[in-house]
């Protein structure tokens, strides 16, 4: 056959668009023609360096909270820590519709459809909004409860509450930001992104500093602020809000100019009955898987932490050290985030192609990268303990309980890291339901239990907590495995 015969040109086309594996590639979006390690890079690494980002805009806002006034130091970082388990909770509430977007994306990418994933994208982004003004009423009014659950003194109170209400107001902004960075990563774009998000977290350090008014040491020498306006706590959370607003504008602005095929179109925007319920139908279990976790955490950490402060007579401190460990935690928590946000896009994509070979491959690549990195992450949390306490908080209690924390969630890493992969495969696969099953069992029948009975019943207090936290994340990341050697998820219709 002549070389420049269209149907020799076409099936050579076709081999240069397979991946590492047989059966069929990815049919359109960023990812096709790629093998399936670039193809992970390309979607881990910026949300990697994304991530790592945010990180560091949440340790400056315990730094800014760590150098105000001492007398406020305790109740700002308290405040700080249950003010940090609502973001979580955001994330969580906006990250399900995000779910639903992104497997209906990925899976019309993967198969070529750029129709439906335009529709998808648009609904998304009004669901979001929809959605953001919901969760930010509910958590204007469930703020002060929170705080009492948690024991939180008067001053932390206020702090805390003041704090949540700022970003409540602001949700429906929030919300869009990050349920539309969801469904490009099921696109497979996620350097656009990062950069916004790099925009993003510049302008949140700047604007919550100044807002602030907190006046640093850094190497000896006084960094003055330069507006002077001493919000305090508030104005972190107003920082966090101007750059959530900024973020929004971008990423509208990137969707309205369109990614490759995708593209935010307004027609598509009006109400689709049929479309948001499909979002919701596979958002809503990982809604609850998500909120399932949140709630075991808030009671099996912050209300027995809370009943532990009550016993011990102990006002302030215990929360703030908590949140210290967690904020580090938080490190180790990026290339698995990274890598299950990179799972769940290529096994959605690659099923949607019609290729579960390659869908598990893929989740496999995932799952070593993470372990190996979250897994050197913890030997430093083992090590080094004291030191990445001191570089937040000087305060006896904080030096005291924080890097017991981090010495024991230190040897988990590898176990959370598999827990982290696993469920963003599910979630990207649409397999929804099951994470849910699978985080509520845990949760409910090894965090919570577990963090009572060793940190109140036992007596072994804030170390007994963490080592009821750190079980769970074995049993957890145990149980995912399972779901995925049994391959249920394979078959999961989105």
């Amino acid at each position: 056959m002549p070389p420049n015969d269209p149907t020799e040109v076409d099936r050579l086309d076709a081999l240069e668009t397979l991946p590492l594996g047989d059966g069929p590639a990815i049919r359109s979006g960023k990812l096709a023609g790629r093998s399936l390690y670039s193809a992970i890079w390309i979607i881990a690494l910026p949300v990697l360096l994304g991530q790592c980002a945010n990180a560091m805009v949440g340790l400056v806002d315990k730094i800014l909270a760590g150098h105000l006034a001492p007398e406020l130091v305790k109740p700002a970082l308290d405040g700080l820590g249950l003010a940090g388990y609502v973001s979580w909770f955001t994330s969580i509430a906006m990250m399900a519709i995000g779910v639903g977007g992104m497997a209906i994306i990925a899976r019309s990418i993967g198969s070529g459809d750029r129709e439906l994933a335009e529709r998808t994208l648009a609904q998304s982004g009004l669901l979001a909004i929809i959605w953001g003004a919901i969760v930010g009423t509910a958590l204007w009014f469930a703020s002060p409860g929170m705080a009492r659950i948690a024991n939180l003194s008067p001053g932390a109170t206020a702090d805390c509450v003041s704090y949540i209400r700022i970003l409540a107001a602001a949700m429906p902004v929030a919300a869009y930001l990050l349920i539309s960075m969801s469904c490009l990563q099921g696109a497979g774009e996620t350097t656009r992104p990062f950069l916004i998000m790099v925009v993003v977290n510049i302008v949140n350090v700047i604007a919550s500093w100044a807002y602030s008014g907190v006046e640093l040491t850094i190497a000896g020498n006084v960094l003055h602020n330069p507006v002077g306006i001493n919000a305090n706590v508030q104005g972190i959370a107003f920082g966090t809000v101007t750059a959530q607003a900024v973020g929004a504008v971008l990423i509208h602005a990137l969707m309205r100019h369109g990614i490759r095929d995708l593209q935010f179109k307004l027609p598509y925007a009006r109400f689709d009955r049929v479309l948001f319920k499909r979002i919701v139908r596979i958002g809503g279990p990982g809604f609850m898987d998500g909120m399932g976790i949140w709630l075991g955490q808030l009671f099996a950490v912050l209300w027995v932490l809370g009943a532990i402060v009550k016993r011990s007579n102990l006002s302030e401190g215990m929360i703030g050290a908590h949140e210290i460990a967690i904020q580090w935690e938080s490190f180790s928590f990026l290339p698995g985030y990274a890598m299950g946000v990179a799972a769940g896009a290529l096994a959605g994509q690659y099923l949607g192609a019609g290729n579960p070979k390659m869908a598990r491959r893929a989740i496999r690549g995932c799952l070593y990268i993470a372990m190996i990195v979250m897994g050197l992450a913890g030997l430093t949390f083992i090590l080094a303990g004291q030191q990445l306490t001191h570089l937040i908080s000087r305060d006896p209690v904080h030096l005291e309980l924080a890097p017991k924390a981090l010495f024991i969630g230190g040897f988990v890493q590898v176990f959370f890291a598999m827990s982290m992969v696993l469920r963003g495969a599910l979630s990207g696969a649409g397999d929804t339901r099951m994470s849910m099953i699978l985080a509520w069992t845990s949760t409910y029948g090894v965090r919570v239990p577990a963090s009572w009975i060793l940190g109140y019943v036992l007596g072994y207090g804030f170390v007994g907590v963490w080592i009821a936290l750190s079980g769970e994340l074995v049993v957890r990341g145990l149980l995912y495995l399972a779901r995925y050697l049994q391959g249920g998820w394979a078959k999961i219709e989105v």
